[in-house]
């Protein structure tokens, strides 16, 4: 088997591996097929890319596995039109798919490297519609409220108020809460006329949310 085809039976078995975990959706499917988690994980982890699991990234975070990125993609029911912020931008994987189904992208990191190196395989990649900045993402990004859809990829005790008030009427908004690194669970909050809807998706386990700066 050639290297070329052994890399296609992984992305296949990867796709497979997505479809078994609940990620049917046709849209968010062809967008994790189109986006190479590869181009995200570096080092020792490179090789296994394609599985189903977490793995180190820099500054002492993780890049989500790749079942729970279709999920809350999933859940946050992305249109062509929506402008969306996500709070964590990690190795900026969750970034990217996002980028291939919305609008326009904002996301922020309290790690300037992680923003910072994000940013360049973004450029590499030729994702020309999304925007990367270092910032304290508990407090959102109120210069560019309101948004259509939020993803929050780390855990807070509660819905943080700013990001609540930047969602717009009827817009979507997933993020993991918990008291906890070990009791966590993914809600979907809808932004109505009246207030806001709570639903409750499953559980997850989710570094915390630190409000300020990281100092690297």
């Amino acid at each position: 088997m050639t290297e070329a085809d052994e890399l296609a039976q992984r992305k296949m078995q990867f796709l497979f591996a997505l479809r078994s975990k609940g990620v049917t959706e046709a849209r968010v499917l062809a967008a994790m097929e189109r986006i190479d988690r590869g181009a995200f994980v570096r080092g020792i982890f490179a090789e296994r890319a394609y599985e189903d699991m977490p793995l180190p990234i820099a500054c002492g975070q993780t890049i989500s596995q790749p079942s729970v990125v279709g999920l809350m993609t999933q859940a946050l029911e992305v249109g062509p039109r929506d402008t969306v912020l996500e709070i964590g931008t990690g190795s900026g994987y969750q970034a990217a798919i996002l980028s291939i189904l919305a609008r326009r992208v904002y996301t922020v990191d309290r790690h300037r490297r992680l923003a910072r190196e994000a940013q360049a395989v973004f450029e590499a990649l030729d994702l020309a519609n999304i925007v990367s900045l270092a910032t304290d993402g508990s407090r959102g990004l109120p210069d560019q409220a309101p948004f259509d859809r939020i993803l929050v990829t780390a855990a807070a005790e509660d819905p943080p108020g700013p990001l609540l008030s930047q969602l717009k009427i009827g817009g979507i908004m997933v993020l993991p809460v918990g008291q906890s690194d070990t009791v966590q669970s993914l809600i979907r909050v809808t932004r109505t006329e009246d207030g806001f809807d709570y639903e409750e998706l499953r559980p997850v386990r989710f570094v915390p949310l630190i409000e300020g700066m990281a100092g690297d």
